[in-house]
C-alpha cells in the first residue's frame, strides 16, 4: 500500500541545526508537504496570485536587500502573506538579520522563522534533497534486500522459500545485508531506495536458530542502512512441468515498484542448487548486460552464424 509521508518542521530543524528566531515548540509541528522552496521575489513586490503557499520560504541576499527598499506598508502586506497558516516556515540564509517588521508579524502568529549560516543555493539544494527522501512515496514489500557487487538486489518469494538462509550465505560470501523479511521502499526521483524498518535493522531470522544480529556476528561492514534497488530475484518452488528459461533470449521481465520498472528474473528452487552462487551469477550477468554485453544474445548470434555456415557449406 502506498502512502504519502509528511514531515514536521521539527525534523528539518534537527537535521540542519537552524537557529530559531520566532515561534515556540508547538510551531515546530507545522507540516511540510512539498519538497521544494520559494524565494518570494514576486510576493515581496506585491504579486500574490498563483503563489504556492505550502513551500518553505527562503530569504537570501536579494530578498533581504529588496526588503530594505520597501515601505512599511508594503512590508506589512507582504510579510502577512508569506507567514500565512499554510506555509511551514521561513529560513533566512547567510546569517542575515531578520527584518524587525517580519519578526513582529511572525511572533504575533507564532510562525517559525530560522536563520542559517549556509549560502542560499547550498541550503536550498540540501533541503530539497533531504525533503525528497522524507516525503517520498513509500511501499512495504515482503522479502530481503542485499548489496551484491554494489547492486541492490531484492530477493522475493513465498514464505518458507529460504530467503533468509540464502541471505546468510551471501553475507558469509562478503555481500552486505540491508533488510530481511520486510523492505521499506521509497521512490526518490526515478530511483527506488530500500531500507530496513528501524525495529529490524541488522537482524536476520533463521528458522531453527532464531534472530541473529548480523552486524555483531559478521562485523559492521557486513550491513548497509539503505541502497538503491537495481535488480529483483523472485524465488519459486521447482515445478517439473514448468518450461523454464534455459537460454535467456525470452523477453526480459520487470517488476513495477512505485511506478519504476525494476529488472527481475525468476529462479526455481529445489534441493541441490546453490542459490547463493546462482544469485551471484545472475547479478554478474545483469551487470554485464548493463554494459552492453548480453550473453544470451551472444549465444543466439553464435547459433545463427553456425546455421549460416552450414548453409554455405551445403
Amino acid at each position: 500500500m502506498e502512502e504519502k509521508i509528511s514531515c514536521p518542521v521539527r525534523r528539518l530543524v534537527e537535521a540542519f541545526n537552524f537557529e530559531q528566531i520566532t515561534g515556540n515548540d508547538k510551531s515546530l509541528d507545522r507540516p511540510i508537504s512539498i519538497a521544494d522552496t520559494n524565494r518570494p521575489g514576486l510576493e515581496l513586490a506585491g504579486f500574490f496570485e498563483n503563489s504556492q503557499v505550502k513551500r518553505l520560504v527562503v530569504l537570501g541576499d536579494k530578498e533581504i536587500a529588496y526588503i530594505q527598499t520597501m515601505s512599511v506598508a508594503k512590508q506589512r502586506k507582504s510579510f502577512d502573506f508569506i507567514t500565512n497558516e499554510a506555509t511551514p516556515a521561513l529560513i533566512i540564509t547567510k546569517n542575515h538579520e531578520c527584518p524587525e517588521l517580519l519578526r513582529k508579524c511572525a511572533k504575533r502568529k507564532n510562525f517559525p522563522i530560522f536563520r542559517s549560516a549556509s549560502p542560499t543555493w547550498r541550503l536550498i539544494v540540501d533541503m530539497v534533497a533531504f525533503l525528497d527522501e522524507q516525503l517520498a512515496t513509500s511501499e512495504c514489500l515482503h522479502g530481503g534486500l542485499l548489496s551484491i557487487y554494489g547492486k541492490g538486489v531484492l530477493i522475493r518469494g513465498e514464505s518458507g522459500m529460504g530467503k533468509s538462509e540464502i541471505a546468510l550465505e551471501l553475507i558469509k560470501r562478503g555481500h552486505l545485508l540491508v533488510a530481511d523479511d520486510r523492505v521499506d521502499c521509497y521512490r526518490i526521483h526515478n530511483k527506488i531506495i530500500g531500507k530496513s524498518p528501524e525495529l529490524l535493522r541488522d537482524m536476520l531470522e533463521i528458522r531453527g536458530i532464531g534472530v541473529i544480529n548480523v552486524a555483531r556476528m559478521f562485523g559492521v561492514s557486513s550491513v548497509l542502512p539503505k541502497t538503491e534497488i537495481n535488480f529483483q530475484v523472485t524465488l519459486e518452488p521447482w515445478d517439473p512441468d514448468q518450461d523454464y528459461d534455459r537460454v535467456g533470449i525470452e523477453d526480459k521481465k520487470h517488476e513495477n515498484i512505485l511506478g519504476v520498472e525494476i529488472p527481475k528474473i525468476v529462479v526455481p528452487v529445489r534441493e541441490g542448487r546453490s542459490m547463493a552462487v546462482i544469485i551471484e551469477s545472475a547479478v554478474t550477468n545483469f551487470m554485464l548486460s548493463e554494459m552492453g554485453m548480453d550473453s544470451a544474445k551472444e549465444f543466439e548470434q553464435r547459433v545463427l552464424d553456425y546455421i549460416e555456415r552450414n548453409k554455405q557449406e551445403n
